[in-house]
């Protein structure tokens, strides 16, 4: 074209560089067109690709950035001492093998290629049991960003243990741990760290909670390391914090309780004479709460330790049985004083008798 050039700098002039772009940009649109493309850049990325190796392998850390969003919490059991919960766990790392240059700028891709590719062998230290959801598909996100960034997501229904001390029950609080890292891989050769910073990498929305007898209050996370045989491991941990609801014990034993001792007590308005009545005041009394103790166990794992509960059903005890107790001590010195009065008296009228026939 007349007046314009290639390689001047007139005007009108463009560059080789600008050339080549417009070349890219026109490929790129063309590309567009056809989804084979996007096969031909994951035949590509795969092609000599080793997922039995990690990225940097021999060389640089592995960082995994990860997060939680919790979806359902609870229920938790005090007498196992575990709780569950469901979760989206997410995982973010970069593999540079996994770079490429084509018309999207994020590939969006579903499980099949998470077993072609090399992913964190991530594991919750204090789980129990652990289920990866797979209805109607495997519920895993895999996505990969064009500087080699993976994005990789799955749902999980989490069931782990959390250590109780019940010494306060059931005015008592706790923080059921979650701890996760590497199975195979120490410190040395990856790492993992919170996503969003420590504050806001795991999130629990309100309508998320479904406990009955806790509280949610909050969570914290920590990251640390643990030692053993094989290395220096990262540790990553999530504390939920739990306060536990006194309405049902308020309802189902403490009330009871201090009843039955009001009950107790009501036995001394009646006459002492009506031994009968009070013995069957008393015996009921200390059978009820026999009873209120027992059921008031149910609900607790057997330790070998008093809980508060424990000393509250205990001191109402002594004071239905002290009354049991009083009573028949009451009864049994009456008796005896109403005997020595009866003895006192016989003798006086044997010998007021006896003086009266020596008189004669």
């Amino acid at each position: 074209m007349p007046g314009v050039h290639h390689c001047g700098c007139h005007k009108g002039c463009w560059p080789k560089e600008n050339i080549w772009e417009v070349g890219r940009a026109n490929i790129k649109k063309e590309e567009k067109l056809y989804p084979e493309n996007f096969t031909r850049i994951l035949d590509r990325l795969l092609d000599g690709y080793d997922n039995r190796l990690r990225p940097g392998f021999g060389g640089a850390v592995t960082e995994v950035k990860t997060d939680i969003y919790v979806t359902s919490f609870g229920p938790v059991s005090d007498v196992e001492m575990e709780y569950t919960m469901d979760v989206f766990f997410r995982q973010t790392w970069v593999d540079k093998r996994l770079k490429y240059d084509g018309p999207i700028e994020i590939l969006r891709l579903n499980n099949l290629m998470v077993t072609k590719v090399w992913t964190p062998d991530t594991f919750f230290r204090n789980g129990k049991k652990s289920i990866s959801h797979n209805m109607t598909a495997p519920n895993k996100l895999f996505r990969i960003m064009q500087n080699g960034t993976i994005l990789y997501t799955m749902r999980l229904t989490i069931n782990a243990e959390c250590p109780m001390r019940l010494v306060d029950f059931p005015m008592d609080g706790h923080a059921c741990p979650l701890k996760f890292g590497s199975y195979a891989y120490p410190k040395s050769e990856m790492i993992y760290t919170w996503t969003k910073g420590p504050e806001k990498s795991v999130e629990v929305p309100k309508e998320s909670s479904s406990l009955v007898q806790y509280d949610l209050v909050g969570q914290t996370v920590s990251s640390g390391t643990v030692k053993s045989i094989t290395g220096e491991y990262v540790v990553m941990t999530v504390h939920f914090h739990l306060k536990r609801k006194m309405g049902y014990f308020m309802i189902q034993t403490y009330i009871p309780c201090i009843m039955t001792v009001i009950l107790s007590q009501v036995s001394f308005w009646i006459n002492k004479e009506s031994v009968p009545a009070r013995t069957v005041f008393g015996i009921t009394t200390v059978l009820t709460m026999t009873t209120l103790s027992i059921s008031a166990r149910h609900s607790l794992p057997k330790v070998s330790y008093a809980t508060a509960m424990d000393w509250f059903i205990a001191v109402c005890f002594a004071f239905v049985f002290s009354a049991l107790i009083e009573f028949a001590a009451v009864n049994y010195f009456t008796n005896a004083q109403a005997e020595k009065v009866g003895e006192s008296y016989m003798a006086v009228v044997v010998e007021s008798h006896w003086l009266h026939e020596l008189w004669k």
